[in-house]
């Protein structure tokens, strides 16, 4: 399919709308990238969080965006599309955490809350804590932070306390093997040091994230997925699960992959976390593919009771060489968490995707009425049905 979007929403499409808003004290513009400007930072921009993925996704792009272009905001009807709606604990640290870094003023922060309003102040930087206080993702904390301490007019050092390892999430290994080296093609200088692995339901873990602020964030063309030259296979037990667990995980994931993938190296490592390398039980598996262009693949797993651990690495070596056959330059789970990169930085970006995502899909919908970037995806020419790939620019 093709699609192409110009310019913003406006309030006829039932998505966004603007409010006036009160009069604030002026202040400098350090906080805003050189790239960007926010016209319309004297009035309330309104962002229906129900919209297509209708996830916490929205607000988090949203409140990132925000942030940085110093644009009040509104999100109404937050998380519509889950089961539980509502802001959750780590969506709850998250936005709490964004308006510490910039000394904003947050209403409608709290568990359960459909709608929240945010009125950003000025990134400065410094050292913060956000804490989760239940097993919520500590890498969707990380996600909506990250943009905005880009900014500040100082190095940061943040605490992230919660769990490292959650469904329905990037585990922090993907956020430092893959993630990481991706921000890096846009000039993001970042640190991220796992101190502690939390799972389910305790929580309990803890990442250090340091970061440099950037004068503007580099335009990246990744075109090319060349041809795969390693896949790395890590797994790992902690508390009460045995080594064998991990064992059993890597191998089925090492097994699938060569079968698939003959002639190319694949490095496994099985690890027993130690009670001070992780808080409670459990255990993962991340399978990741590197290219002869740079480019990164990832593919993760939890260990889930009652599921045999050689079927999750297995599903884990699938998921990876499917990935790897999209035809793209990105894995389905970073599609989406390059796109505020790709709006804020100065110049144009073009990356090669598989079959975009509805979490991609959203992400350019709200990146686009907050920062007015201007998307177009379009289907790559000579790229086979099967595949589907596209252009994101």
């Amino acid at each position: 399919r093709n699609a192409r979007a110009r310019g913003m929403a406006t309030a006829a499409d039932g998505k966004s709308k603007r409010h006036s808003k009160p009069p604030r004290e002026q202040q400098p513009d350090e906080g805003t990238p050189h790239s960007l400007t926010s016209a319309t930072n004297d009035s309330l921009l309104e962002i229906d969080g129900s919209v297509m993925e209708g996830g916490g996704q929205i607000l988090r792009i949203t409140i990132a965006a925000s942030c940085i272009l110093r644009q009040s905001v509104r999100v109404t009807k937050i998380r519509a599309g889950r089961d539980k709606p509502g802001l959750r604990p780590q969506h709850l640290s998250g936005i709490q955490l964004v308006s510490q870094l910039c000394g904003g003023r947050l209403a409608g922060d709290h568990t359960g809350s459909s709608e929240v309003t945010f009125d950003p102040g000025l990134l400065v930087g410094g050292e913060f804590t956000a804490d989760t206080h239940t097993a919520g993702s500590v890498c969707l904390l990380q996600q909506v932070a990250l943009p905005c301490l880009l900014y500040a007019s100082k190095s940061s050092r943040v605490i992230l306390r919660g769990g490292t390892n959650a469904d329905m999430a990037p585990p922090i290994d993907y956020m430092r093997e893959v993630f990481q080296p991706m921000a890096a093609k846009f000039g993001v200088q970042v640190k991220c040091q796992l101190k502690r692995r939390g799972f389910y339901p305790k929580g309990g873990g803890e990442v250090i994230i340091e970061t440099q602020p950037v004068t503007h964030l580099t335009p990246v063309t990744l075109v090319d997925p060349g041809t795969v030259t390693r896949v790395r296979i890590h797994s790992f037990a902690a508390g009460v699960v045995p080594l064998e667990v991990a064992r059993g995980m890597a191998s089925a994931a090492q097994s699938y992959v060569r079968k698939q993938l003959q002639g190319v190296a694949v490095e496994v490592t099985e690890v027993r976390e130690t009670a001070a390398q992780a808080c409670g039980n459990g255990s993962g598996i991340i399978a990741i593919a590197e290219t002869t262009t740079g480019c990164l693949f990832g593919e993760s797993a939890n260990g889930e009771r009652g599921v045999p651990s050689e079927e999750t690495g297995k599903n884990v070596g699938k998921g990876l060489v499917k990935a790897l056959r999209s035809g793209g330059c990105v894995d389905d789970y970073l599609q989406d968490q390059v796109v505020i990169f790709m709006a804020l930085a100065k110049g144009k970006s073009a990356i090669r995707t598989g079959p975009l995502t509805l979490h991609t899909s959203t992400a350019i919908h709200i990146a686009q009425l907050i920062t007015k970037a201007n998307f177009t995806v379009r289907n790559v020419e000579g790229c086979t049905p099967a595949s589907r790939c596209q252009w994101t620019e």
